[in-house]
């Protein structure tokens, strides 16, 4: 005899089905650790012993780690095998033979290990290389055309500049949360380079900067797809033009923090549909933006048509925080292009010029 009624046992299952799906949306992250980079670098360029738990944390929010393994000559570091231990990751041993340095052995086994874990466990979806070995450069390019995102972490004194471009993101490690960076133990030389990079380390990026990158992306976002842009979509591009973005380095905790400031500004807006916690981003109406209209019209006059090329120079002089960019537009050329489309100036070409001559509408 059936009962009518909900069935508390389907509802169960449906929840578990949803948990499970969830689950399987997560990154599954193959971690591979250079330690004698990390933990080189660490004493030497930041003067503090290499902590494995910040590096845990961040991989935690991106995701759920399945393998974890370290390498290295583990003799020449006894008092970093139970931090590792205590952290599940598994130590895999390169001995130094006859007194020679094998550090290549090390690469080249943690190199093999990662290819091969990419062909037989389908599952793993992300990687994980925490080294600033520019040697590493040819697997993480090899990663990626297995269809495989790669996530690089290091020093970033000691990191080369080949690597963060072949990532799809990189973490400098002096800038997770949970790093307490000490007086280095060797001083580097005092010179003007020196003293930018401790500059940039100890100081958040012009905001102004963020607002470019932002503004500039998203306008190439929604040029090259018809629809809206979510603010996911938003940070994934952001990462691969420059895999080392980060919004803490501007001062921000988060990106949903970011995109709200930006928005607090009338830089975008944003509009919570659909996905919770991931709005829709979109640059204001064009009536946000008639000042800066109005005041390329001011600029030009009722005189006689004039050359793009100075146009920007005069524009600032009477407002100088104007940046095209921060509107949205890749560059002068495309805003003025914006104010003809919208009548309120006229663009042509001019052969004998060289340039395009600017004029007020009719």
């Amino acid at each position: 005899m059936s009962t009518s009624g909900s069935d508390p046992s389907a509802a169960d299952r449906g929840a578990a089905e949803s948990a499970t799906l969830k689950a399987m949306e997560e990154e599954r992250i193959g971690l591979f650790i250079d330690y004698e980079n990390l933990a080189i670098g660490a004493r030497d360029d930041l003067g503090i012993q290499f902590d494995f738990k910040p590096v845990a944390d961040a991989l935690a929010e991106r995701g759920r780690v399945v393998v974890r393994r370290a390498y290295a000559d583990w003799s020449s570091f006894e008092k970093d095998r139970q931090m590792l231990a205590d952290n599940q990751v598994e130590l895999i041993e390169i001995p130094q033979r006859r007194g020679r340095v094998r550090k290549n052995a090390a690469d080249i086994k943690m190199a093999v290990d990662a290819v091969e874990l990419a062909f037989e466990r389908d599952y793993v979806t992300a990687f994980v290389i925490c080294t600033g070995d520019s040697d590493f450069t040819p697997l993480v390019q090899k990663l990626r055309e297995l269809n495989k995102r790669v996530v690089g972490v290091g020093l970033k004194a000691s990191t080369s500049a080949m690597l963060p471009p072949a990532c799809d993101e990189f973490l400098f490690y002096e800038r997770l949360a949970g790093v307490e960076i000490h007086k280095p133990k060797r001083e580097p030389k005092p010179d003007r380079k020196a003293e930018r990079d401790e500059t940039e380390r100890e100081t958040p990026r012009a905001t102004d900067d963020v607002v470019s990158l932002v503004t500039t992306t998203l306008a190439g976002l929604q040029q090259s797809a018809d629809g809206s842009v979510r603010s996911s979509s938003l940070k994934r591009a952001l990462l691969r033009k420059d895999p080392t973005f980060s919004e803490a380095d501007y001062g921000f905790r988060g990106f949903g923090e970011l995109i709200r400031h930006l928005a607090s500004n009338s830089i975008v807006e944003l509009t919570d549909e659909g996905a919770q916690g991931d709005p829709l981003i979109d640059f204001p109406s064009d009536a946000e933006h008639s000042n800066e209209f109005s005041l390329l019209a001011e600029v030009i006059g009722n005189s006689k048509p004039q050359p793009l090329s100075g146009l920007k120079d005069q524009m600032r002089k009477r407002q100088s925080g104007f940046n095209e960019r921060r509107l949205g537009y890749s560059g002068f050329l495309r805003f003025v292009q914006a104010a003809s489309a919208r009548g309120v100036v006229e663009l042509k070409w001019d052969d004998e010029a060289g340039d395009y001559l600017v004029s007020v509408a009719d």
